[in-house]
């Protein structure tokens, strides 16, 4: 499914960052931007709520109508070797390529044919103020932001992802960084998501979603596209190493694991030069 208007410039600003590698860099155009204070209140706002009864019933509505989009976003969506994930019985990270504002209903269809019954999705605080029912599950639906606070991001968000692991649940991180629009290769990682799962001693739960184009207008810039959910031999933390050792070592796993399964999947190096091809679906000319 395709969200918001034009991406031509979007498109532009890929390849221009692949040029120049910068594979982590922001391309989308007009993202909305928050002041220090703007975003403190948000995430004290966040913080605040959490605990209310008002909170739990939202979220439960909230929760339930994920699970209803999901399997109806991804109605033509395949889940392979599921049994990488159903061995997983406590808490862990998923880490997955990040292309769409959507693709974590991949993650979540993949999630509950594993037997999970909770997926939390980290995301930028900017989504907490958004409108209408969009906004309502950005609020409510299992999504933990982030923040640019380092008390936040030393002590807050720790404490919710330990939280979260002693419930035996799931959360979703984007180590790639920022989304690149049907972008289908692997893209280097970032070492937050590796970080956490070596201080909490949890696994990495090793995604990588294959896109096919459809051949069939989706609008006028791009094809429809199905999705293949790959579920990757899950990483986990070795007990005789450091935080640091653990975090380094399986994040250089992840990135093999993910580029082995594009090479396999799509017949090309990862080496390869950019191409047309490699933003899926896209029909659009300059």
């Amino acid at each position: 499914m395709i969200i918001g208007g034009n991406k031509q410039a979007v498109i532009d600003n890929i390849e221009q960052a692949v040029a120049e590698g910068r594979f982590n860099d922001k391309v989308e155009v007009d993202d909305p931007q928050l002041s220090p204070a703007a975003e403190n209140q948000l995430l004290q706002d966040y913080l605040a709520a959490l605990p209310t009864s008002k909170y739990h019933w939202k979220n439960h509505l909230g929760r339930a109508f994920m699970r209803l989009a999901t399997n109806w976003l991804n109605r033509r969506t395949e889940v392979v070797d599921i049994a990488n994930l159903k061995q997983i019985s406590g808490g862990g990270i998923i880490t997955s390529n990040h292309f769409n504002p959507l693709d974590n209903t991949a993650v979540r269809k993949a999630v509950y044919r594993g037997s999970h019954a909770r997926l939390f999705v980290v995301s930028q605080p900017t989504n907490l103020r958004m409108t209408g029912l969009i906004g309502f599950l950005m609020n409510y639906a299992d999504i933990l932001p982030i923040g640019k606070s380092m008390h936040y991001m030393g002590h807050t968000f720790p404490g919710l992802l330990q939280r979260i692991f002693a419930q035996n649940d799931l959360v979703l991180i984007y180590p790639e960084q920022e989304m690149w629009f049907n972008y289908r290769r692997p893209r280097p990682l970032k070492r937050g998501s590796y970080y956490y799962a070596a201080r909490f001693q949890v696994p990495i739960i090793s995604l990588f979603v294959e896109m096919q184009d459809l051949g069939k207008p989706d609008n006028d810039e791009f094809n429809q596209v199905r999705y293949v959910v790959h579920v990757l031999p899950p990483i986990y933390p070795d007990p005789a190493k450091s935080i640091d050792e653990n975090s380094q070592a399986m994040m250089a796993q992840d990135h093999n694991q993910k580029v082995a399964a594009y090479e396999q999947i799509y017949g090309q190096s990862i080496d390869a030069p950019f191409s047309a091809a490699d933003i899926v679906g896209w029909r659009g000319a300059k």
